[in-house]
């Protein structure tokens, strides 16, 4: 990949962030996202403590998928040895997301799992947004706890017992729209609970629903990313 490639990149990701704060996913200098440099392995990832509004394309951090800085002139992010975990082990991530949005860390705070009730869930996510385990920042931790999580699961989020959100996706701009739908979901499902106990939809409606929107929804349906290959799949 070209040097003029990887600016591109740096430049889509300060799109990317300001997109998590034009939906209200993150405050203050909270959450970051990475994105993998395609045939390689490297990604490059927000710096540390810098506000969203002064970030360029000149601040991202390019870093080894072991989370060493190869370039930059400012620390990495501090969630960047999870983000690396997780590119190394999840060859088919090209995005990563990790936010602290109010909705869905709530039900971190809970450690419980986001039901699957509504016909959105069913499309994005493929079932229940899934609950990782309670981690401490700064090392690998919180990327073994994501893998874990999501190993033989069809959802693209993981809420972190405790902490926030996390979302993977083909590139980085798939991984924010796992997380801002990650949070719609649940808002809703929230509000739901509040005016009674939600209608369950059947396995087999949610199967049928994930299958239609992953493989025939959009001008350019691409099938249901697969966390162990470096293509997508029909699951």
């Amino acid at each position: 990949m070209t040097h003029v490639d990887v600016a591109a990149l740096s430049a889509d990701l300060v799109e990317q962030h300001a997109t998590l704060v034009r939906y209200g996913l993150v405050v203050w200098t909270g959450g970051n996202v990475s994105a993998r440099v395609p045939g390689e392995e490297r990604f490059l990832i927000k710096p540390s403590g810098v506000d969203y509004e002064e970030l360029t394309a000149d601040d991202m951090i390019l870093c080894d998928l072991d989370g060493n800085v190869v370039e930059g002139g400012h620390s990495p992010s501090s969630d960047t040895a999870a983000h690396a975990y997780i590119y190394k082990n999840m060859p088919a991530v090209g995005g990563i997301v990790h936010t602290h949005s109010t909705y869905a860390t709530a039900w971190a705070a809970r450690g419980e799992a986001i039901p699957c009730i509504l016909t959105a869930m069913a499309d994005e996510f493929g079932g229940d947004i899934p609950v990782g385990p309670f981690a401490i920042i700064g090392d690998d931790s919180i990327g073994r706890g994501v893998v874990a999580t999501l190993d033989g699961h069809r959802s693209r989020a993981v809420l972190m017992q405790n902490h926030g959100v996390f979302t993977i996706g083909r590139d980085a701009r798939d991984a924010v729209k796992a997380a801002v739908m990650c949070e719609d979901v649940a808002r809703t499902v929230h509000v739901a609970r509040q005016l009674g106990e939600p209608i369950a939809i059947p396995q087999e409606s949610i199967d049928t629903l994930f299958e239609r929107y992953q493989n025939l929804y959009g001008q350019s349906p691409q099938g249901a990313l697969s966390p162990k290959s470096p293509e997508g799949d029909d699951q």
